[in-house]
């Protein structure tokens, strides 16, 4: 599922002293079509209570946070006595002028619907005080001011439609003028933010308005705040143009060229599930029960089934990249997005070759390198293969069950494909077949050849052939690629630090539904 920071019902209010509200209804849409479900929601104990989703404005804390049969309700308290921005908020709610909540979240089980998404898994990361939220039933219900404001403590509801317009009230002839000036810099104050949000911020959009989530994200960068667990570095500074300058200038075109980044695509043929714990143990039955003849009354002969487990665990593949303020402000070449796919090229990558040579070790299992895979030798790489091709490719297929050989799929490089291509049968007719249609794979006795970049080339001692069902090697997915984002740690350099994080492993589940090819050492 898709893990960007996503932030919903855009603005959210907290007043001096205790505030309750609803931080997101259930089971009804937004604004962009999200329903969110009852469970989905994965909250801590407490969370910083924000404004408009600045990390920069922390006004108070949620210290209750709870799930009704109809809704997720928060109760917290304005940091008033300690933070001037906390007291302005304060005002703006009792002056009506914000009214809503805001969740900002992370994504991590959804599923698409004809108007949006129904979301039944995410991570709850901070809850802001805003003025249009996306969700229209995320309100502020009640306000307690503190006794030395309000020295009646009474309870104000703040529902708009619970809210009962007073008849007016004649003004007494001796009654003393109020001073408007507070809530004169009350209005100011929200006009002054709502043209710097309305402002270009340094990205130079030529086609359509970015949608939603891209502003969602491009606010994540440059204010968000997030936990850390780093693996490995590289940094983007508008200083040294070979690590991000090169994107800031606008005299420049504005089009980013990168170069192709090819990675083995195993995850799309194996068994891939989601787990939630930190690991998960699979039995697999060694032998079975055997049925014998017998005459009618002669003794049965007993028989019982054996098994062992497979324990598949999760490895952490982690990289963070810096990032300067000025970069963040100045790129034009939609660095957000450029960002998240960098990410995900980079893990496709590194996971693609550990689930075709992994070790085990601090990260998945090969599926080259499991054990107890059967194999075929061949002749010697420099004769390769030493016996009629086709021959040798017959007896690999036959090798395993007929269910499996009927899903499987062979598995190699580009170079060993392309001196496969050259076999021919006993008729002169090439082994491999391209496809009839666009799209489709080339077949190899009926089945589909896959590439696999990190597959061995021919080579003395080398497997670089695989056949078999795929689905006798198994993914699982604990935590998907997930971004945090750190403003402190380089705060002193101008720079903002982003972490990216996946949890995988994998490992072989049937070795019986695979076979070999290995050339003579």
């Amino acid at each position: 599922m898709t893990t960007r920071l996503e932030l919903k019902a855009q603005l959210t209010v907290t007043d001096t002293g205790e505030i309750e509200g609803i931080a997101w209804p259930f089971g009804s849409a937004d604004r962009v079509g999200d329903v969110i479900t009852k469970g989905a929601i994965i909250s801590p104990a407490t969370l910083p209570m924000l404004f408009g989703h600045d990390q920069a404005q922390v006004i108070g804390v949620w210290d209750n946070i709870a799930e009704t049969d109809t809704a997720l309700t928060v109760k917290g308290k304005l940091l008033i006595d300690d933070v001037e921005r906390a007291r302005e908020v304060r005002a703006m709610i009792r002056a009506g002028a914000v009214t809503g909540l805001s969740i900002g979240f992370v994504t991590t089980k959804a599923t698409r619907t004809a108007k949006g998404r129904n979301i039944t898994a995410l991570n709850l990361h901070e809850i802001s005080v805003v003025a249009v939220p996306c969700h229209p039933g995320a309100q502020i219900t009640s306000l307690k001011s503190d006794a030395t404001h309000d020295p009646m403590n009474k309870e104000t509801h703040m529902d708009p439609e619970a809210i009962e317009t007073p008849a007016p009230v004649a003004t007494p002839a001796n009654a003393p003028l109020i001073d408007t000036k507070a809530f004169d810099e009350i209005n100011a104050r929200l006009d002054r933010m709502e043209a710097k949000t309305s402002r270009p911020q340094g990205v130079h959009v030529t086609g359509p308005v970015a949608n939603p989530e891209r502003k969602a994200f491009e606010s994540f960068l440059r204010r968000g705040v997030e936990r850390i667990s780093p693996d490995e570095m590289k940094a983007l500074t508008v200083a040294d143009n070979t690590n991000g300058g090169f994107l800031a200038p606008e005299e420049t075109g504005s089009e980013l060229i990168k170069l192709l980044t090819e990675f083995s695509p195993l995850r799309q043929y194996a068994k891939v599930v989601q787990i939630s714990a930190q690991s998960i143990t699979y039995p697999r039955r060694l032998t079975g029960t055997s049925a014998a003849w017998v005459s009618e009354i002669a003794n049965r002969t007993a028989s019982g089934m054996t098994f062992e487990q497979v324990t598949l665990t999760p490895h952490e593949l982690a990289t963070f990249t810096d990032i300067s303020n000025a970069l963040l402000e100045d790129n034009a070449y939609n660095l957000e997005g450029e960002l998240l796919a960098d990410f995900a090229e980079s893990f496709g990558k590194t996971e693609g070759l550990a689930f075709v040579k992994g070790t085990g070790i601090g990260q998945p299992v090969g599926i080259m390198t499991a054990a107890d895979i059967a194999e075929i030798k061949t002749g010697v790489a420099a004769n390769f293969p030493a016996a009629n091709p086709a021959d040798v490719l017959i007896a690999m297929y036959h090798k395993i069950a007929t269910t499996y050989a009927q899903s499987g799929v062979w598995l190699m490089n580009r170079n060993t494909l392309a001196i496969v291509r050259q076999w021919k049968d006993g008729n002169g007719r090439y082994l491999v077949l391209d496809p009839i249609s666009e799209g489709a794979p080339s077949t190899l006795l009926g089945r589909p050849v896959v590439e696999m970049l990190d597959m061995d080339d021919i080579g003395a001692g080398k497997a670089p052939i695989l056949f078999g069902d795929m689905s006798g090697y198994r993914i699982v997915d604990r935590i998907g690629l997930s971004t945090l984002r750190d403003p402190f740690t380089l705060a002193t350099n101008g720079q903002i630090r982003f972490h990216a994080r996946k949890r995988v492993g994998a490992d072989l589940t049937h070795p019986d539904r695979f076979i070999k090819l290995r050339c003579a050492v």
